[in-house]
């Protein structure tokens, strides 16, 4: 991807609108800031009614982006969104009042409190696989915590960034919440620009380019992003279930997920066991030919669909076997539900984020194998693990690390708002949903009040034995 900080931008009118929305929010942050848990609600019912007003805009919206189910539109899209409307609205209270916090004996005299007050004037930058969902919900987060916000969705998918525009465009002033269309020179002018924070959502890659942005301005980040997240069906596991859960969570939205499960270890003794049942699921959801499924969409674009195209060539080269599926249609970017094994562990397929239809399984004996390849690798977004055996399960979980994950299930800790959401480290910086993504757009203010003469009022210099005693009785006992 072309680096977002040297191409230029292309428009200079574009760089003007940029700044003047920049300075209008920037003049506008402390009437936002201050604004009451009454006023935020509202907001957050206007953006509520605005979705559900234009649901059906947005769902032929994605899709003639890239063929998206209607209802898989409603689930995926619609409902994360006003689920997390609705627990930021019976929350916002109490996350807004000012939270007392313990104060130490010496501080005796003095009360403590933490005030989460707004950041101030932040960007998103959302991605193209989940346009409605990667957008709204961190603004819902953002508005609950009282900023202004400017959001630059995807150029890759234009049909719903429009629809997105106009809903932001009908609800808010864009002294408030603005969005910004355009491709990468767009990003690159915001990026220069001193927000207050910057909540990204897309690959590693470019989220060290944003990173690198933001710390010309010692910027604050979310960063949102992504990896080669495991999945683990051990010699427990309910392997029927285990196999439709994940030929479901893999091949959802084509597997333009970021936390799909990537690839999938199998104990040796249920492999072929697993192999039947994942074909019986993609032939149960998507027939025998997904060409003809309306529930099976599309890859985004042709520049994806020849990225995904390589990997399996590459990986055929080497040696892998394709279980199920391969078929290809370049005039339809559409890459059947594919399933390989037997894949060399140095395929592109195995050292990139896979982030498409394609689902390579291996077998193992050890699971200490397992961990020492997953520990091997960049900490993923997420980890799955199948298994009806607490012991295996928290080994695995002891001995790992991810941003988060299931057990038993894939992709479903997402939907619970009460969940942080995150990854560490080359899969994200910070947490996003409910408490976790308000407090991601506020600064924690910690104010101590002095209510009246304490000890440390003995402790001013000049200093002498009798403080000295003192300080050292204070070091020893409190």
């Amino acid at each position: 991807m072309t680096s977002l900080q040297d191409k230029p931008i292309s428009d200079k009118t574009d760089s003007l609108t940029i700044n003047k929305i920049f300075d209008l929010q920037k003049g506008n942050q402390y009437n936002v800031g201050n604004s009451t848990v009454k006023e935020r609600r509202a907001k957050l019912d206007r953006l509520h009614q605005a979705i559900l007003k234009y649901r059906n805009d947005i769902k032929k919206a994605l899709y003639d982006d890239f063929k998206k189910h209607p209802s898989e539109v409603d689930m995926t899209e619609i409902y994360p969104v006003t689920s997390e409307i609705k627990h930021a609205k019976s929350n916002l209270a109490l996350w807004m009042r000012d939270q007392s916090i313990h104060t130490p004996l010496a501080l005796l005299g003095s009360s403590s409190y933490i005030k989460y007050e707004p950041k101030g004037v932040v960007l998103i930058i959302s991605p193209w696989n989940f346009p409605v969902n990667l957008t709204f919900c961190p603004l819902v987060s953002a508005i609950a915590a009282g900023n202004c916000v400017i959001i630059k969705p995807s150029e890759m998918t234009p049909h719903i960034a429009t629809v997105m525009k106009k809903i932001v465009d009908e609800i808010f002033d864009e002294n408030e919440v603005a969005m910004i269309e355009g491709g990468i020179d767009v990003s690159t002018e915001l990026l220069k620009l001193p927000f207050n924070h910057i909540f990204f959502t897309g690959a590693p890659s470019v989220g060290k380019i944003v990173m690198a942005a933001a710390a010309k301005n010692l910027t604050s980040v979310t960063l949102e992003l992504g990896g080669k997240s495991p999945t683990i069906v051990d010699e427990t596991a309910d392997i029927d279930m285990a196999a439709r859960r994940i030929t479901w969570s893999k091949f959802a939205n084509n597997g333009q997920i970021c936390i799909a499960p990537d690839y999938v270890y199998v104990h040796e003794s249920k492999k072929e066991a697993f192999l039947t049942a994942v074909k019986k699921y993609i032939h149960q959801f998507y027939s025998d030919d997904a060409t003809k499924e309306s529930s099976y969409n599309r890859i985004v674009n042709s520049r994806h669909f020849d990225r995904l195209k390589g990997y399996i060539e590459d990986a055929v080269s080497k040696g892998a076997k394709i279980e199920t599926g391969g078929q290809l249609s370049g005039t339809e970017n559409y890459i059947a539900p594919t399933v390989m094994t037997r894949v060399d562990k140095s395929s592109i397929l195995m050292t990139n984020e896979i982030f498409g239809p394609i689902m390579p399984v291996f077998g193992f004996q050890r699971i200490e194998d397992v961990i020492q390849d997953i520990n091997a690798q960049e900490k993923p977004l997420a980890l799955y693990i199948f298994s009806k055996s607490s012991k295996n399960t928290n080994h695995i979980i002891n001995n790992t690390r991810a941003g988060g994950g299931c057990i038993n299930h894939c992709a479903v800790h997402y939907y619970n708002t009460h969940l942080p959401f995150g990854g560490s480290n080359n899969s994200g910086i910070g947490k996003a949903h409910g408490i976790e993504g308000f407090k991601s757009f506020s600064n924690s203010r910690g104010i101590l009040k002095q209510n009246f003469t304490n000890a440390l009022e003995l402790l001013l210099p000049p200093f002498n034995n009798f403080k000295q005693k003192l300080i050292d009785l204070t070091i020893k006992y409190f």
